[in-house]
């Protein structure tokens, strides 16, 4: 029988209140190759970055396999306009694991999408008002675009823009 190549990926983020101040962000990613976790802890009402940790239990890039001290670089950055360039630069000095970049990444648009929850309840009942309304929510703010199914490329939400 011929070698069949199987590959599978898992990844999850997720968004925890502390307390009335503090957010906690993880994201965990496991694949035939990799398995790694990155967690963020955000202090409102400024959703600063006060604390960091990650780490890849298993991977098959050779630059993955350094420490990951080097995401202490992020703690002070908000969470927040310009906060996607700001992470990639400060972390790309030090390494080049793109899936710890990403994942650190992928920990703060989870907060921004938790902070999202109270207007997504405000979507009208019928489907004709809801797509017109979560259209109209990613129009505004871009950085929802491809974070989820929802608002992925091909979705009648996010039909006729342009990626950014």
């Amino acid at each position: 029988m011929t070698d069949i190549l199987c590959f599978s990926r898992n990844r999850c983020t997720s968004v925890e209140v502390i307390d009335d101040q503090t957010l906690r962000s993880f994201c965990r990613l496991q694949d035939t190759l990799t398995e790694a976790f990155v967690e963020i802890t955000a202090q409102l009402p400024d959703l600063e970055i006060t604390a960091v940790k990650g780490e890849i239990q298993r991977t098959h890039q050779k630059e993955c396999h350094d420490s990951t001290e080097f995401l202490q670089k992020v703690i002070g950055v908000r969470i927040g306009p310009g906060m996607l360039e700001i992470i990639k630069k400060l972390l790309e000095e030090s390494t080049e694991c793109r899936e710890l970049i990403f994942m650190v990444q992928e920990c703060c648009h989870g907060v921004i999408l938790s902070l999202t929850k109270d207007i997504l309840l405000k979507a009208p009942e019928d489907q004709k008002g809801k797509t017109e309304f979560f259209s109209e929510m990613v129009r505004k703010n871009i950085r929802l675009y491809n974070r989820c199914a929802a608002f992925a490329p091909g979705s009648p939400l996010v039909e006729g823009l342009e990626p950014p």
